[in-house]
């Protein structure tokens, strides 16, 4: 019997961007974006999760330097992008916009477009309303922000399965509140109170940031520990999420998946993922029959798990012959 442990890839090494630059997508905000790879290269755009999160540079990481033009931004309100932490004009729809400016600034037909999370919230709306720009669709950690996912997040579910973060999570919501409560930390992140708002920035950060990995808290990021990150992070997703995704009704994204019947897909979704469970990947997957689902056993909610990095790396191979 062949007891040889099996291969992963490891991520591409560190690539320096070849331009970085910014974007004036309104009266008031300003992104940041940059280009990487050759400009002759399959492009691709990446879309950060949070919202809030900030684009990182391992994102870039997962596309060969040598076949790939990897363009990153920092999505209003956060990471380089300016005014920081604002959350006036700021909806999905004003980001969904952003990407249609930033593409035609550089000039690009169409792209691949490569997002977990809230990252993959977004790249679906935009392949739901762009369908002609969009090449195809890599997606990892489906989140279609259904109210049942985050009732299940950020109410009552994962708290079974980490009720030692989950503590830590609600402490400061008073007992009498903690029956809804993202309306409890909204009324504390939207706060003048800049003390109340921070401990609850702090909270709402370091729930995410304890149940990413399969691991637990013990690995849960360094940015999670950063006052500056967590005010902009958890006042914009508090802000998304309390408003429903700015769509139009509970469920549209999976009502649109329809649009995407013609463009070639990927879903990359952890078995074991706390933060945005397997059930969204799996009714996605099935209203979108050009797409590959592949669920990865031993795998959270962090792109960085060993199996979700291999087999985001083997799908954006497998692009490089579907797009050439």
């Amino acid at each position: 019997m062949n007891t040889k442990p099996v291969s992963r890839r490891k991520l591409f090494p560190h690539t320096e961007p070849r331009r970085v630059g910014r974007l004036k997508v309104s009266d008031l905000h300003e992104i940041y974006w940059e280009d990487t790879g050759p400009i002759d290269g399959i492009p691709v755009i990446g879309l950060h999760g949070g919202p809030g999160g900030g684009a990182s540079p391992e994102m870039r990481r997962f596309f060969d330097p040598r076949v790939y033009r990897v363009i990153l931004f920092d999505q209003r309100g956060c990471g380089r992008s300016t005014p920081y932490s604002s959350l006036e004009e700021n909806t999905t729809w004003d980001l969904i916009a952003d990407i249609e400016k930033l593409r035609e600034a550089l000039d690009i037909e169409k792209w691949l477009v490569f997002g977990g999370s809230w990252g993959s919230t977004l790249a679906l709306a935009y392949g739901v309303t762009h369908p002609e720009r969009t090449s195809g669709l890599l997606l990892r950690g489906i989140f279609l922000l259904m109210e049942r996912e985050l009732r299940w997040f950020y109410q009552e579910g994962a708290s079974n399965l980490f009720p030692d973060a989950y503590d830590r999570y609600i402490a400061p919501i008073p007992e009498e509140e903690r029956g809804n409560l993202l309306e409890a930390f909204h009324k504390r992140l939207m706060s003048d109170d800049v003390e109340a708002r921070l401990e609850a920035a702090r909270a709402w950060a370091c729930w995410e940031g304890e149940t990413l990995s399969i691991r637990g808290p013990s690995v849960r990021p360094p940015r999670f520990d950063d006052s500056a990150f967590v005010d902009a992070f958890a006042r914009i997703e508090c802000h998304y999420f309390y408003n429903g995704g700015f769509f139009e009704k509970d469920g549209w994204l999976l009502d649109q998946a329809h649009v995407l019947k013609n463009i070639p897909g990927v879903i990359v979704h952890g078995r074991y993922d706390v933060v945005t469970p397997l059930s969204s990947a799996w009714a996605l997957h099935k209203a979108w029959p050009k797409s590959r689902l592949e669920i990865i056993p031993d795998a959270g909610h962090s792109s960085l798990e060993p199996g979700i990095v291999n087999a985001l790396i083997n799908a954006t191979e497998e692009f490089v012959d579907i797009l050439r």
